[in-house]
């Protein structure tokens, strides 16, 4: 009976320990958030004060000044919204079908192309940089959206997480069915191994959208017409701007507008990543 209370405290005293680390942890996650927000209700005055955990009443006066500013921030949005679903819908799509490719084929040279898929993956884009832009300008691409969506297919990161996936969760032997049943690859791709994957799909498209939202050095390098630009690169132009001139309160306003539709899309698919994660990380 000892035994078993000093267990059982032991356990609830773990318990305890685990949920402060997790408060702690959490509100150290989303200070950072509310203070983004309090200082996007400030006045440029009252920021070059300090800081203050209270929310002031400048928020609207501080969009408005956004809205009707030199830079086309609506405009910069639906671009990003454009180039970051379509980069990450795309990217996820053909990097899952690449990944069933090497996980149900067995082909000749089959492990060469997955490690040189890693190898490509330790390449950074900056590296590439200046030949990519040389390629564009022979292709007169510069200033579009093609450059900025097309290259996302090629997304070895979410290959290399699609495949461990797989591994774990899509057995062979259901391939080897549909097939029996009269299935073609396409279609047991689409209809039988996506339906399995909905849990790392939902966790790579939040990545792959993140990512490209977030992007600004290839964005910055190809687009030079404001109205076919980003809201990275718009944020960086309106803080770059002459100091006497730049509101720091609209900076804010512009970083908060830019956060929100990366929370909605989060919010949205978050169900499934506790999940996907966990079924991708570990093989069975």
């Amino acid at each position: 009976m000892r035994e078993r209370k000093e267990r059982g405290l032991g356990i609830k005293a773990r318990r305890v320990i685990a949920y402060i680390t997790l408060i702690i942890v959490t509100f150290f996650c989303l200070f950072w958030f509310y203070v983004l927000f309090v200082n996007a209700t400030r006045s440029k005055g009252e920021l070059a004060k300090g800081f203050t955990p209270i929310p002031s009443k400048y928020l609207i006066t501080n969009w408005i000044g956004v809205l009707h500013g030199t830079l086309p921030i609506v405009q910069g949005l639906i671009n990003s919204a454009v180039i970051a679903t379509l980069s990450g819908a795309l990217g996820v799509y053909f990097s899952t079908m690449t990944a069933y490719a090497l996980h149900a084929y067995n082909f000749k040279f089959r492990k060469a192309i997955f490690t040189y898929i890693l190898m490509i993956m330790m390449i950074p884009s900056q590296v590439t940089a200046l030949g990519f832009y040389q390629l564009l300008l022979n292709m007169k691409l510069i200033n579009s959206f093609i450059p900025l969506i097309i290259p996302s297919i090629a997304a070895p990161v979410t290959f290399y997480y699609m495949k461990q996936f797989m591994e774990s969760n899509l057995p062979l032997s259901l391939v080897e069915a549909a097939r029996i049943d009269g299935s073609g690859e396409f279609n047991t791709f689409n209809k039988v191994v996506l339906p399995l994957m909905k849990p790392a799909l939902a966790v790579q498209m939040i990545f792959a959208f993140v990512g490209s939202w977030n992007n600004y050095f290839i964005p910055a390098l190809i687009l030079s017409d404001d109205k076919k630009k980003t809201l990275p690169i718009l944020i960086a132009q309106l803080r770059s701007a002459d100091f006497l001139k730049f509101d720091m309160g609209q900076v804010y306003v512009m970083i908060a507008f830019s956060i929100l539709p990366v929370i909605v899309v989060y919010i949205f698919l978050s169900r499934f990543i506790v999940g996907g994660v966990a079924a991708g990380s570990v093989k069975g």
